[in-house]
């Protein structure tokens, strides 16, 4: 399950929405076949249909659901400042943390299943450089000394994040480490989404164990 997918997945959850999920095999090419590139034309997922309404992208397909279903107000705050700093993380988090944080995973997790070797260190050694600033700016600018990144209470904001810090994993690597801050801030929305957010990252959880294991032979 991609990460954004796993934000929907565990907004559904948590919040007790009916739905029907329809798993597409992208190791197949079912995001390229002739059937899902109607429901959406860049072959990407997710992508819901609510009742003949069609909707891609994970940020608007979150805003879609938080508006549309009875939801705590806390999700997407009504007040229109708090609904902001949300807005804010999510139209930054594009070129920040999900492109750092899925250009980590790709290079150190992905690559070298492909390949069968491992990225050249300045290679890696950039991704890293490059998503430290981003959990940098990640703990000044959003989470501070709140609870979560955009206050008291938890939002889609967090749900974005956390699931693309927790994708680091799959190689072994824990972006939280001497990061206390930020352990705590993931774990407290671990604990919100419990246990929908374990459920949804055991594979990754398979993948950080088998990667530790081969990191222990060398």
């Amino acid at each position: 399950m991609s990460q954004p997918s796993r934000a929907i997945f565990q907004f559904l959850k948590a919040n007790n929405i009916v739905y029907k999920d329809h798993p597409i095999a992208i190791r197949k090419g079912e995001h390229k076949s002739d059937w899902f590139l109607k429901i959406n034309p860049m072959g990407k997922v997710p992508a819901i249909n609510d009742n003949g309404f069609i909707l891609t992208e994970s940020v608007a397909i979150l805003k879609y659901l938080a508006m549309r279903y009875v939801v705590p107000d806390h999700w997407y705050p009504s007040d229109l400042q708090q609904r902001a700093r949300v807005d804010e993380y999510m139209a930054w988090q594009h070129t920040n943390t999900r492109f750092n944080a899925a250009g980590l995973f790709w290079k150190e997790a992905m690559l070298p299943q492909i390949s069968g070797k491992p990225v050249d260190k300045a290679t890696l050694d950039k991704a890293v450089s490059q998503l430290d600033d981003t959990l940098d700016m990640l703990q000044t600018m959003f989470l501070k000394d709140q609870p979560f990144l955009c206050g008291d209470s938890i939002t889609i904001a967090d749900l974005l994040a956390v699931n693309e810090l927790i994708q680091c994993l799959a190689s072994g690597r824990d972006v939280t480490k001497g990061r206390p801050k930020l352990e705590a801030w993931m774990n407290r929305v671990r604990e919100k989404l419990h246990p929908h957010f374990d459920n949804s990252v055991a594979m990754i959880y398979k993948m950080r164990d088998r990667a530790r294991m081969q990191q222990a032979r060398l």
